[in-house]
């Protein structure tokens, strides 16, 4: 019976299937297989284990035509939000601060025109529960600034959305003035301080902040995708130091994922204490820490993350505390596709086991906006032809001049719908350039018709005075 038995678990073994580890041949057939399903121009990958690089590469070509490789600086958007936090927590391991410090202790020119600004604490700013919002202050569609200094001077008019502490509301400003608290209390320029006391230790010489669109290098520009072909486009103006200006590369951000996964020991030197660095990753309470989101995995693993979006480009970044891996991506499509983010989500199925989600498809939407185009198009032409038969049928003219009026509806939606698009995004500042870049065949859709509308108006009115 015994040996019965042992005949039996020698069965069951040679039957189990060992977990294979991913190499970088499978994370780069993930890679491949996703740039040609959702033609995805150009992007950098970085896999980490431990303190080990499992992969770090480029796929695919910048906007003027390089190829993309570990070395391509791109944006990272709003995954620096990690690195200004760990900026201010390296002041508070020196004692410069403390993160229940009021802002204006160490920041005096933070001021608004609310006076509970006064107890906005650091820690409020790093977990976004300053009280600040989109809602009463517009950092995109209000005037520009162009350094950390004048973005902090720019809300002395603003006002604050619920009590510091009390609530917590995505807002980018809450992390610039963050890294200008970090300027005034290191004494250096924020660049200057992640250089030497971030990028430096670990190696990261590619690495660098931009102020504005402006500062983007030519390997940071990227596209718009419509009817599914990529376009480059310049992105639209705003300022974004702090909350989303770190530039980097694949071969840089691996070794931010490395010293992020071993509490702050990179390979090339130390950045933080393992408290700062757990500090960084554990929220007070919801899921948002100190510029960090914290979550778990489709299969249930615990996930430290955070996206970042622009308009022509987007990035990810993830830590997987229980397996040690890291992921980093950057692409140079805008937050519209999300390709970033959903090619992270496929790395991470992979370092799972498990099965990925399909590629979004924004070609149907695209192609189905194609029709009515026309369709409105071909309307306002023949409006404009049939204008002077339209006003022969009219005996009176002021009524005639009143059913005018709802022609010029559409131009009034495309001078507004920037404020409405903010409503749908549950009350977040949008430009009104930035509208067609979120939605590129609808904004033609609302030209169309809103121009096809002004001409079938005018005509119509020339045509009534003549009568």
């Amino acid at each position: 019976m015994f040996t019965s038995i042992l005949t039996a678990l020698a069965l069951s073994a040679a039957t189990l299937t060992v977990p294979t580890v991913p190499t970088g041949t499978d994370m780069a057939a993930v890679v491949r297989q996703y740039q040609e399903e959702a033609a995805l121009p150009g992007v950098a990958v970085a896999v980490t284990h431990g303190d080990k690089v499992l992969h770090a590469a480029g796929y695919g070509r910048t906007p003027d035509g390089e190829s993309v490789t570990e070395h391509t600086v791109m944006p990272v958007a709003s995954v620096s939000k990690s690195f200004t936090a760990l900026a201010v927590v390296q002041l508070v391991e020196r004692g410069r601060i403390r993160l229940d410090d009021p802002v204006r202790t160490h920041l005096p020119e933070f001021t608004m025109a609310d006076p509970r600004a006064a107890r906005i604490t650091v820690r409020h700013l790093l977990d976004q529960t300053s009280g600040m919002s989109d809602t009463t202050f517009r950092s995109f569609s209000g005037p520009k600034a162009h350094t950390l200094r004048e973005a902090v001077e720019s809300m002395r008019d603003a006002t604050l959305a619920s009590d510091p502490g009390t609530k917590h509301e995505y807002h980018n400003p809450n992390f610039q003035v963050a890294a200008r608290l970090v300027e005034v209390v290191a004494g250096v320029p924020f660049e200057d301080h992640l250089r030497a006391n971030v990028f430096a230790p670990l190696g990261m010489s590619r690495s660098s902040t931009a102020n504005t669109e402006r500062d983007l290098p030519p390997s940071g520009r990227g596209h718009l995708k419509v009817l599914g072909v990529p376009v480059a486009l310049p992105e639209p103006p705003a300022f974004g130091n702090g909350s989303g200006g770190v530039l980097s590369t694949a071969h840089d951000m691996a070794a931010w994922l490395i010293a992020q996964n071993n509490r702050g020991r990179g390979p090339h030197g130390t950045i933080a204490t393992p408290e700062s660095i757990a500090r960084t990753h554990t929220p007070a309470s919801g899921d948002y820490a100190l510029g960090w989101f914290v979550g778990t995995t489709p299969a249930g693993a615990p996930l430290i993350a955070h996206g970042g979006d622009l308009f022509t480009s987007t990035a990810y970044q993830a830590l997987l505390p229980a397996s040690g891996h890291g992921v980093a991506v950057m692409a140079n499509t805008g937050m519209r596709h999300g390709d970033a983010q959903a090619l992270g989500a496929r790395i991470i199925a992979l370092l799972e086991g498990r099965r990925p989600d399909p590629v979004t498809d924004l070609f149907t939407v695209d192609a189905v906006l194609l029709a009515p185009t026309l369709a409105v198009g071909a309307l306002a032409v023949r409006g404009v032809a049939r204008a002077r038969r339209w006003a022969g049928k009219r005996s009176s003219l002021p009524l005639a001049a009143a059913r005018l009026l709802p022609l010029l509806l559409p131009l009034l939606l495309l001078l507004t719908v920037h404020r409405v698009v903010g409503f749908l995004y549950r009350g977040r500042d949008v430009a009104r350039l930035q509208v067609p870049y979120l939605y590129p065949t609808f904004t033609v859709l609302l030209a169309i018709a809103a121009l096809g509308g002004v001409a079938v108006a005018v005509a119509r009115a020339f045509a009534l005075l003549k009568r």
